[in-house]
């Protein structure tokens, strides 16, 4: 064994090890259990950051962990490869997009390698290959025969820079989330996953997932929005619309249909159209509503504007001829794209009366209290629907709780046909239609004969050709003849092939599963194999996928079951959320008002006395500069550390247990150079220990015999240990308490007697037992200290330790003693002692006895095997 902890060295041979023995390739083994770690898999753009260090070593850690405890364990890696950025690179570089994605994974692939992951390679997949999306178009033709897929017209977010359609969830404050350009609303053909048919489902499995955070749980069934209602049917006023028609909206307060004073319409809506064929004003505002996002999330936090129509319904319970407004927090495409108005018992209907003074009428009032009602203030009273208010102004409704409102209106509306009750839900269907080069091609047909065909199953896949440098203006696929044009399966005539490709969210949502039988050619699934490994015994990736991918994921697994492709009803049996990796920020103000973002390793601090940072300057010109804060290691903010760069430095292990011991996994993780240098002189700390031990010479560790009072507590602290650990690792997956348990357990072997052969014995048993516990954290310096602690055997074929319980029955123990609440001294007793035994050996305590002043012992506070307190 080396002198000095070399990481370089250490990791180098035992990654070549691994890799000439395919230590990690995960076949199926019916007579294991086996367990399936999976991480989120990357965008390949090119370099690995630290939230993705962080993300793979959790999986990693308990990958390791449960092989040791013989499960036959599945952790494969792969590729989300399709997507916007490629392109974007592509036509800045002038190459192809996938020249870049394949050089991008191959870098990233050695990257991964050096961190020591233990990955089956064998199962690794890349989303852009044929072989892999031929599977999601065979999908694709069977839900779309079946209707679970379908085209229509749809509202949809346009990115106008990056040219291409957004999901609501892609727009952030109304832009899209990779450009930053305002989105635009635009009318085209789309295609639709029908994910609403499942949405009870989605919603009421959420309650099995048991190993599932509450606020991802939570998220979800928040953005399904399951509510109960009722649809509403108001009479166009023919007066001033000049003709007869109805009005639907979908409302979850039928209770407060006596208090709508005015009904608001989304730009899109034909009543909308009408008035404005005559009204500029009015077409300029449909034409600015149409220009926003169509993202639930963005309206509701825009300003809220409106026009009046001058047109009129009819309220379908007094008769009253209510306007109709334009809106622009009414989405076409969100029910009927039109909502009645309770300014009175709804917050955004209040605020938007108000600003264009419009009625309110209240029909709700407290049943106690002198609550008075303010048209200019909101309160929260004025939503309630609980047992704290009855109805009022409403007729023969007055005087009822909400439920009896509710059952009494709905069922007024239900007898004259002017409405019924109904359950509806917030979830949309899901437009998959992206007008980009590089995804995955839709496999329709379009024959001006036979409409919209599938392509036959023998002629899957539909390639994408690979050596197209896109410009940016649209689908290049769009102007290549020899890809669009086709033949008609049907028919045989001319047709044009779909030159839209599928968001890319459709091949992350199953390639979990692909990974069970990445190779089969015959069939998307091979059954046998799915049924082994899934579902997914546990999935970690960032809370902001909470809902995009999971759900889309969920979803998936459902479709797949449903086709006989795999039999559990839910893909991931446990999420862990890992928090970001943050790190201070530095920068200097330019002229122009933008900021110079200086890197930290750049910055030399000032710190106080207590650790505060004072002041900043910079390493190279020594002149100040700004300390911006924490915030999330980002390219934007130049506050990032590059994985490569700290790996040649500290080495891969250091970066693990740094990563696993500052903080809980679930929490964020604050960048520390101390905490770094730290988790360093710890590894040449263990690296040290066991080089003095085998120095000496390896012995069996300890099986039984006679050891003095300082080698039996060190066994008890071993064992219980190992209990711990294991607790940590498996129940609680808190890491960075199992490192401080092993640090403690350390200590306590420094200050042990280990210079006879039974101490040599237990500290054989200790150092094994050590490398054992942290391997799952540091694997390449535990391999290396095994190999020598146990020469001729491997590290990977050992088991997780066991707990011997007989080291954790001590035969004496310690007792902290109290002097009126205060220390004062401690203990040693027999472990079974009597309480009066005890007493007797506290007061006899010599510090106990100048304490109690001469002063008899009022009362004795025995708490059994912790301390004593004496009241005098």
């Amino acid at each position: 064994m080396q002198e000095i902890y070399s990481p370089r060295e250490v990791e180098a041979a035992a990654q070549q090890k691994w890799h000439r023995t395919a230590a990690f390739k995960a076949v199926e083994d019916a007579s294991r259990p086996k367990y399936y770690a999976l991480s989120m898999f990357p965008y390949p753009s090119g370099k690995l950051h630290m939230g993705h260090v962080r993300n793979y070593t959790i999986t990693d850690v308990l990958a390791r962990f449960k092989r040791l405890q013989g499960f036959n364990v599945l952790q494969p890696m792969g590729w989300d490869a399709f997507g916007l950025p490629a392109e974007n690179a592509a036509m800045k570089n002038g190459g192809a997009p996938a020249a870049w994605t394949y050089a991008n994974i191959e870098y990233m692939k050695t990257q991964l390698d050096s961190l020591g992951f233990a990955l089956d390679w064998e199962r690794e997949l890349a989303t852009c290959k044929p072989d892999y999306y031929r599977w999601e178009q065979w999908l694709f033709t069977r839900l779309f025969e079946k209707g679970v897929i379908y085209k229509k017209n749809g509202v949809v977010n346009w990115d106008p820079v990056d040219q291409t359609v957004l999901a609501n969830e892609q727009v952030v404050d109304g832009r899209g989330w990779r450009s930053g350009a305002v989105v635009e609303k635009r009318e085209i053909p789309m295609y639709y996953f029908a994910i609403t048919k499942y949405a009870d489902e989605l919603l009421t499995s959420l309650d099995t997932l048991d190993g599932w955070p509450e606020q991802v749980k939570t998220m979800q069934k928040n953005w399904i929005g399951k509510s109960h209602g009722s649809d509403v049917v108001f009479a166009y006023d023919e007066a001033s619309i000049g003709h007869a028609g109805t009005m639907k909206v979908y409302t979850t307060r039928p209770d407060t249909l006596m208090g709508a004073t005015y009904v608001a319409v989304a730009a899109e809506h034909p009543l909308a159209t009408q008035a404005a064929a005559n009204n500029p004003a009015l077409q300029a505002f449909i034409a600015e509503c149409k220009a926003g996002s169509v993202a639930e999330a963005d309206v509701a936090k825009m300003e809220k504007k409106g026009m009046d129509t001058g047109l009129f319904v009819i309220h379908p319970l007094t008769g009253a001829k209510l306007p109709v407004w334009v809106a622009n927090y009414v989405l076409w495409g969100y029910g009927e794209g039109a909502v009645m108005a309770v300014p009175a018992h709804d917050e955004r209907d209040f605020e938007f009366a108000n600003k264009y003074r419009l009625p309110l009428l209240q029909v709700y009032a407290p049943v106690a209290g002198d609550h008075a009602f303010d048209a200019t203030q909101w309160q929260d009273w004025y939503a309630a629907k609980d047992d704290s208010v009855r109805t009022v102004n409403s007729g023969k409704y007055d005087g009822k709780s909400f439920s009896e409102a509710f059952d009494a209106i709905v069922g007024d509306l239900e007898a004259k046909a002017a409405g019924q009750k109904k359950t509806q839900y917030r979830l949309r269907d899901w437009g998959i239609s992206r007008q980009r080069y590089w995804g995955c091609p839709i496999p329709i047909i379009h024959c001006p004969t036979c409409g919209d065909v599938p392509v036959p199953e023998k002629d899957l896949p539909v390639v994408l050709p690979e050596n197209v440098i896109p410009d940016g203006a649209g689908s290049p696929l769009a102007k290549m003849p020899e890809f669009y044009e086709t033949s008609c399966p049907k028919c045989g005539g001319a047709a044009k092939r779909e030159t839209d490709t599928m968001d890319t969210f459709v091949e992350s949502s199953w390639y979990y599963a692909r990974y069970a039988s990445p190779k089969c050619d015959t069939a998307m699934l091979d059954k046998a194999a799915a049924d082994y490994w899934l579902q997914v015994d546990q999935y970690v990736g960032g809370i902001e996928h909470a809902i995009l991918h999971l759900l889309y994921a969920r979803f998936f697994h459902k479709l797949m079951r449903d086709e006989g492709l795999v039999s559990s009803d839910e893909p991931f049996k446990s999420l862990l959320t890992q928090g970001m990796v943050i790190c201070e920020t530095f920068y200097r103000d330019l002229p122009n008002g933008s900021k110079d973002w200086i890197a930290p390793q750049d910055v030399v601090l000032e710190r106080d006395g207590k650790g505060k940072i004072t002041g900043a300057t910079h390493r190279v010109d020594g002149l100040p500069v700004v300390v911006g804060g924490v915030e999330k290691m980002s390219k934007s903010k130049n506050n990032g550390v590059d994985p490569q760069e700290f790996i040649e430095k500290y080495g891969a292990d250091t970066a693990r247990l740094f990563m696993m011991f500052a903080a809980p996994p679930e929490q964020s993780l604050e960048w520390s150079d101390a905490g770094v240098e730290g988790a360093f002189r710890f590894l040449k700390r263990l690296w040290k220990l066991a080089k003095e031990h085998a120095d000496a010479g390896v012995v069996t560790a300890y099986a039984g015999g006679e050891l003095n009072a300082s080698q039996k507590e060190l066994r008890f602290k071993l064992h219980s240990t190992i209990q711990k650990v294991a607790d940590d690792y498996g129940r609680r997956q808190q890491f960075n308490t199992a490192i401080a348990a092993v640090m403690e357990l350390l200590n306590t072997y420094d200050k042990t007697d280990r210079s006879d052969a039974a101490g040599r014995a237990v500290a054989q048993e200790v150092l094994e037992s050590v490398t054992l516990l942290l391997s799952p954290i540091v694997p390449h310096i535990t391999d290396a200290v095994w190999a020598v602690l146990r020469p001729g055997s491997e590290l990977l074929a050992q088991a997780w330790p066991q707990v011997d319980e007989a080291a954790l029955v001590k035969s004496e123990i310690e007792m902290m003693v109290q002097v009126a609440g205060k220390l004062r001294g401690s203990i040693t007793v027999a472990a079974d002692a009597a309480k009066d035994a005890i007493e007797a050996a506290a007061l006899a305590h010599e510090n106990v006895q100048k304490f109690m002043e001469g002063k008899p012992a009022k009362k004795i506070i025995v708490v059994p095997g912790r301390l004593v307190n004496i009241v005098v």
